[in-house]
C-alpha cells in the first residue's frame, strides 16, 4: 500500500468511528430527565424499599428494568443486601432479590 494513502485512511476511519460513536450515544435519552414522568420522588421509593425490607438503603437510582422505568434501591439488612424495585407511578415494590454479588451492578438483577 503507498504509505502516503495509509495515513489518509486511518485519519478517515478514525473520523467514522468518532462520528459513530456520537450519533449513538447523541440518540439515547438522557436516563435523569425520565424521572419528570414519576408520580413518586426518590426518598419516597428509598423509604417504600427500606420498610420492605426492615433495612436501610445503600444505593438508590432511577432506571429501565425489563423495558419500565422503576426505581432500583439497594437496602441492607444484617449481613443480606436486597435489590428492590419499586413502581414509579404508585410507590409499591414490585420486586425484591436478594443480591449475591456486588461485583457488577448491571449483572446483579434477576430479570
Amino acid at each position: 500500500m503507498n504509505r502516503r494513502l495509509y495515513p489518509a485512511i486511518v485519519a478517515a476511519a478514525v473520523a467514522l468511528a468518532v462520528g459513530g460513536a456520537y450519533a449513538a450515544t447523541s440518540s439515547k435519552e438522557n436516563d435523569a430527565l425520565a424521572i419528570s414522568a414519576a408520580k413518586i420522588g426518590l426518598s419516597q421509593a428509598v423509604s417504600a424499599a427500606e420498610q420492605h425490607v426492615g433495612g436501610k438503603a445503600s444505593r438508590a437510582e432511577y432506571e429501565r428494568h425489563k423495558g419500565q422505568w422503576v426505581f432500583d434501591v439497594e437496602v441492607v439488612k444484617d449481613k443480606t443486601v436486597t435489590d428492590v424495585k419499586v413502581d414509579p407511578a404508585t410507590g409499591k415494590v414490585t420486586a425484591a432479590t436478594e443480591d449475591k454479588a456486588d461485583k457488577d451492578d448491571d449483572n446483579d438483577h434477576a430479570d
